[in-house]
């Protein structure tokens, strides 16, 4: 069969965040600065969706061509796939009609954390919504295509390690980057692990299943391999949620990725009490450039009231000093946008990212995904909004002290505010230029990094000083 993997690159959206719901791109507002920021947000090519290139490894193996389309509708396939998110939700949607007019007698396969949560949105279109991990098609295809329309559950991948490879020979993938997190490109796309154990309510990492299960240390090492040598790729990110789960493992591949033949940068996301310092070390002698890890808030209340499991205000402090030692990158999230948050609590949690200083600050407004538990209980205080925007950087929902508005001019004002630090540039600049630290500049940066008040006029010091510490953060 000749199969197609229907996509968009429109919004700037990546896909494989959020869950798989997808995030978009910061919007731009806030002035000159904000398109500035925006400009630095939109300017990589973001990898294709990593489900994507597994299902291009999996229909190969069973036999089947295999073709990407970005936006057009090529004609004479006899099966479209589609991997839909929030923000393309519409542009989807407008794709799948296309298809069923142009070309009825093809199947129509939906797939992805949007078929999972909302199969009654496809309800109508006469498509086989695959309800499930997308991968047991390996198994399950024929038990796809003989159903003429509706929902097939395929569950979830036994064993990881079954899986054929992802394959990105359908995709662009020379074009492949993630400056944020990178120096070397093109950058892939690879998985350690899937699942979370954790049970914070607005997740939608534990919509399939509450648990965690894992790939081999050495499928991983010979995926790594094969996508140096195939692809080209010399930088990986990893798409775990829990990267570091299980230390052991970790560990493991680490001492693999150290071997390579040829040396690689890779990232990860995890929680800051998964990795230890001495971990750390390791991870950063493999390769390891970036860590994109969630903020918590001390306030006890919140994180009780969002199901998330505390970390002390001092070890997040400690933790992204440590990775500002070992030359590693932190991409720091911080929430926004709670139906009772005011203009002072938003900016609490601006100062609070403001006296971290991690390499990177990511504010996302808080948005209720569907299927989660945060959704049902937030039905009150959802706006009626269309889907595209649910990316992270819109309001969706009402607010008890401020409108969507406000909302959106503070976090335009986090953004902005938080880039516009000399502060920020003597702690980060041999992170973000690393080739300063080849030059010696690096050194000077340093000592401002250790004290960053050094970097202000006499008059303000105090003020930067006192507020530091002032701050109750929101849950990441």
């Amino acid at each position: 069969m000749r199969i197609v993997l229907w996509d968009t690159r429109q919004r700037h959206v990546t896909k494989d965040f959020a869950g798989g719901f997808g995030m978009g791109a910061y919007h731009g507002k806030g002035g000159v600065r904000g398109k500035l920021i925006r400009r630095w947000y939109t300017r990589d090519q973001r990898p294709t969706a990593l489900t994507f290139a597994y299902m291009a490894g999996v229909f190969k193996r069973l036999g089947h061509a295999v073709e990407y389309a970005e936006d057009g509708v090529p004609a004479g396939a006899d099966v479209y796939v589609f991997n839909p998110s929030l923000p393309t939700l519409d542009l989807e949607l407008e794709a799948i009609r296309t298809v069923r007019r142009e070309q009825p007698s093809a199947r129509v396969l939906i797939l992805g954390a949007v078929a999972y949560a909302m199969p009654g949105t496809f309800a109508d279109l006469g498509v086989v919504v695959v309800r499930g991990e997308p991968e047991q098609l390996l198994w399950k295809l024929d038990e796809a295509l003989a159903c003429e329309a509706g929902v097939v559950n395929v569950g979830s991948v036994a064993d990881l390690d079954a899986l054929p490879f992802p394959d990105w020979t359908p995709f662009p993938h020379r074009r492949f980057r993630v400056n944020y997190d990178f120096t070397r490109f093109p950058t892939g796309l690879v998985q350690q692990s899937r699942g979370c154990a954790y049970t914070c309510n607005y997740c939608p990492y534990i919509l399939i299943e509450n648990k965690t299960r894992f790939r081999s240390p050495e499928l991983i090492e010979q995926e790594i391999v094969e996508g140096t040598a195939r692809f080209g790729f010399r930088s990986f990110k990893f798409r775990d949620p829990l990267f570091g789960l299980n230390r052991r493992r970790m560990l493991d591949l680490a001492e693999r990725l150290s071997r390579l033949p040829k040396k690689i940068q890779f990232s990860i996301e995890t929680r800051i009490d998964l990795v230890c310092g001495e971990s750390l070390r390791a991870l950063r002698d493999a390769g390891l450039t970036s860590i994109t890890v969630g903020i918590e808030t001390p306030s006890e209340t919140t994180l009780k009231q969002y199901l998330r499991k505390p970390i002390a205000d001092d070890r997040q402090r400690q933790f992204i000093e440590t990775c500002r030692g070992l030359g590693i990158r932190i991409a720091a999230g911080f929430m926004i946008g709670f139906p009772e948050d005011t203009p002072e609590s938003i900016r609490k949690v601006l100062d609070y990212a403001k006296g971290l200083n991690p390499t990177f600050a990511n504010f996302n407004i808080v948005t209720p995904y569907p299927s989660t538990a945060f959704f049902a209980e937030s039905s009150a205080n959802v706006s009626d909004v269309p889907w595209q925007h649910y990316d992270m950087y819109t309001p969706v929902m009402n607010y008890d002290n401020l409108t969507r508005e406000q909302v959106h001019d503070l976090h335009a004002k986090c953004f902005t505010s938080y880039y516009s630090r000399w502060p920020y540039l003597t702690a980060n600049a041999h992170l973000l230029w690393p080739a300063l630290r080849k030059l010696g500049a690096g050194r000077r940066f340093r000592r401002f990094a250790d004290d960053p008040t050094r970097a202000l006029p006499a008059t303000r010091r105090g003020a930067a000083a006192g507020s530091e510490l002032t701050v109750v953060n929101r849950a990441a």
